[in-house]
């Protein structure tokens, strides 16, 4: 929990070096055109962060930590979370799923997304927001965020798809993850990734709680993902089934309530807080086909992944300490990689699988629920991984450091 004194000296230049550079008026010029798969291993990596719940950094203190914890504990804790998970994971994209600033706490919100986000900006690595129920509590607008959102250096996320006028929310878009380079799939992609709005809370007077994705964003969703199985399948190289997709948002959906401890990895320690009503997404993913699993935020201490009809419903776990968490149960990330399979002539093909397993804040970053989330050979299974060759399986949802004997 403590931060060491040149992890310490290392975030405040990091901190200040970001700042600078985010400062620059005029537009961003993002240098990261084009999502890749590894060429050295086939894997493209995605780490989820959810509800950093950033406020004024230092200033900002920790909740629901160990008493011993409380005084030494703050927002810089979160950004040196990431900073382990960069070192450790070394992600392609790094995915902030909603709640990045705890507005109401914030007291320059500009300086705190700054904040937030430094890590993969330093890292320099390409990086993707949407937005949760807290981001616009400050003094700006949720449009306001997202566009900040998206002026900053080194990130792929979007206000809105240009071409789509009158959709609802701010930051639905989506990006493409091509082949490597060189292969027959080098101009195609292999993984399509959907980043959604899911709101802040209810806008009509007769639906109490929070939001929902709305028609208009389903529309585009259905569109964009016809557009893309187009392209892979009947066009050069045409391939036989539709590239897999993954798809994040903030707020659960209602059919994140079907699982119980019987069918899903993790834990489930709060309710599902989703809308009060069903919007349909969770269909119109089903009818799409190509999703095969759903990321969200908002229950911090919930982390599970279940399978609902072919699409894995998954929490990351809440990764901020200044959001609401458990004492003694470590804040957490989740990991997602795409693997590609190897061709018969020694090249790389489409996609093989796809894996995720979560890291908790302890002093070796224990690694736990590992799964696979979907295989082109249907060979869905789980793993619980082994920690420092002893045989025992992972299990430390109740203790902050896991000790093993």
């Amino acid at each position: 929990m403590e931060i060491s004194s040149s992890t310490k000296l290392f975030l405040i230049f990091v901190f200040l070096s970001s700042f600078q550079l985010c400062k620059a008026s005029g537009e961003v010029i993002n240098p990261f055109t084009k999502l890749r798969f590894d060429g050295k291993n086939g894997e493209f990596r995605i780490l989820q962060v959810a509800d950093m719940h950033y406020g004024d950094g230092k200033t900002t203190p920790c909740k629901n930590v160990l008493p011993q914890q409380m005084s030494s504990c703050s927002d810089l804790n979160t950004t040196d979370f990431i900073f382990r998970m960069i070192h450790t994971e070394k992600p392609h994209l790094i995915v902030f799923t909603g709640d990045n600033i705890f507005g109401s706490d914030a007291t320059d919100p500009v300086k705190s997304m700054e904040a937030a986000f430094a890590p993969a900006i330093s890292s320099n690595i390409p990086w993707a927001a949407v937005l949760g129920n807290h981001d616009q509590e400050s003094t700006l607008s949720r449009e306001g965020v997202m566009k900040h959102i998206v002026g900053m250096k080194s990130t792929l996320s979007q206000l809105n798809p240009p071409d789509v006028p009158d959709i609802d929310g701010f930051g639905n878009y989506n990006l493409e993850v091509h082949g490597i380079e060189g292969s027959e799939l080098t101009n195609k992609s292999v993984l399509n990734l959907y980043f959604l709005d899911s709101g802040d809370y209810s806008t009509v007077p007769s639906i109490p709680g929070y939001g929902w994705i709305k028609p208009s964003q389903q529309f585009w969703f259905q569109r964009t993902s016809r557009k893309l199985k187009k392209t892979y399948m009947h066009t050069s190289n045409a391939m036989k089934a539709p590239a897999p997709g993954l798809a994040y948002f903030h707020i659960p959906l209602p059919e994140y309530a079907s699982f119980d401890s019987s069918n899903f990895t993790g834990v489930r320690q709060e309710g599902i807080s989703s809308a009060s009503i069903n919007s349909g997404f969770f269909t119109t993913m089903v009818e799409a086909g190509d999703v095969k699993a759903a990321f969200a935020g908002h229950d911090h201490v919930n982390d599970f992944c279940g399978k609902l009809m072919d699409i894995n419903l998954c929490y990351a776990g809440g990764f901020g300490y200044h959001a609401y968490g458990k004492a003694g149960w470590s804040r957490r990330a989740r990991m997602v990689v795409a693997s590609l399979e190897k061709t018969g002539k020694g090249g790389w093909g489409d996609v093989k699988s796809i894996k995720t397993w979560k890291r908790l804040d302890d002093e070796h970053l224990t690694t736990i629920d590992t799964q696979v989330l979907w295989s082109k050979r249907s060979a869905v299974g789980s793993v619980h991984v082994k920690l420092f060759g002893t045989g025992v399986q992972s299990k430390c949802a109740d203790i902050v450091y896991c000790s093993f004997i």
